[in-house]
């Protein structure tokens, strides 16, 4: 066994994996896993910068973050970073910062990347011989497609994410109906340009991954309070899908925050993020998506191990 801590930091949130690996048996068996909303995509799509304040919160999180990998005595670190820094201008700043606290530069990787990392963590317990899986990461400033069966085959990385079409489009609450009709006209483009790349239709099993997709399955689910065992691995039909969308999609700050298992930090972006979802499973034809607690934070680690 190998004790590791990877790091996903993307454009809603920072997330910690520490954990034992053995790549021989392919097991990775989690020490400690958590996450923090720092939102450090606040306003990049509209400014091209870092706002200070988000990176301060992100610095915050990623002092706290280094206590627990001292803690656990973890013997390799990697720190990938996505969406938001790979766009930013002044990501400098945002690599100086994490080096100081954690010791180790991030690494700014790329959408193809990304969609590697995010297919290997989704898809190694699930398993070879399934048939394919499209796998897709429905992230903050971007969203990830990678359709595979024992390797990947295909991947693409385009900018729609419940951050970036929020802050892109919405100025009501709930969103108007002009301004729904934008970010559906963003999704759909996003996915022509994926489909370039990726035949969508064409995999047995979809596969969803991150907030987005595990809030919608947590409200699926009727949960009082967010319950990763129960999520992972469950199945939501299409049907689940789109009645969901349209109910946050017409609904008010307040009444999505009363969803007992919604994040806080997640109330203001998840109608866009379930649109995303919804819009996907129209375009793939998916009678269902496959929920994964495990998504790019288990592929970084099985990557360091």
């Amino acid at each position: 066994m190998t004790r590791v801590a990877a790091i996903d930091c993307g454009t809603n949130s920072i997330r910690l994996l520490v954990a034992d690996a053995d790549p021989a048996t392919g097991e990775l068996v989690d020490l400690d896993r958590r996450m923090t909303i720092v939102r450090l995509g606040q306003d990049v799509d509209r400014t091209g910068r870092l706002a200070p304040e988000a990176l301060e919160r992100t610095f915050a999180a990623c002092r706290a973050y280094a206590e627990v990998i001292r803690e656990h005595g973890a013997e390799r670190v990697r720190f990938v970073a996505t969406s938001a820094s790979r766009d930013a201008e002044n990501r400098d700043d945002f690599v100086r910062g994490v080096v100081e606290i954690l010791g180790v530069e991030p690494e700014v990787i790329s959408g193809d990347q990304e969609a590697a990392f995010s297919f290997t963590g989704a898809t190694k317990e699930l398993g070879a011989g399934q048939g394919e899986y499209l796998v897709v990461d429905i992230g903050g400033g971007s969203t990830e497609f990678v359709v595979g069966g024992a390797e990947v085959r295909a991947a693409r990385s385009v900018d729609v994410g419940c951050v970036r079409l929020t802050e892109r489009h919405v100025r009501h609450d709930p969103p108007s109906a002009d301004e729904v009709a934008a970010i559906r006209a963003d999704v759909r483009a996003a996915l022509d340009l994926a489909e370039e790349a990726v035949p969508l239709r064409e995999a047995d099993t979809l596969v969803g991954l991150a907030g987005s997709v595990t809030t919608v399955a947590a409200i699926a689910l009727g949960l009082e309070e967010y319950d990763s065992a129960r999520i992972h691995h469950c199945r939501i039909p299409y049907e689940q899908v789109r009645d969901i969308s349209e109910k946050l999609l017409g609904a008010t700050h307040d009444e999505r925050a009363a969803h007992g298992a919604m994040h806080p930090g997640r109330v203001d972006v998840i109608a866009a993020g379930a649109l995303v979802l919804r819009e996907v499973m129209e375009r793939a034809g998916a009678s269902e998506v496959v929920v994964s607690e495990h998504d790019i934070l288990d592929g970084i680690a099985w990557s360091v191990a």
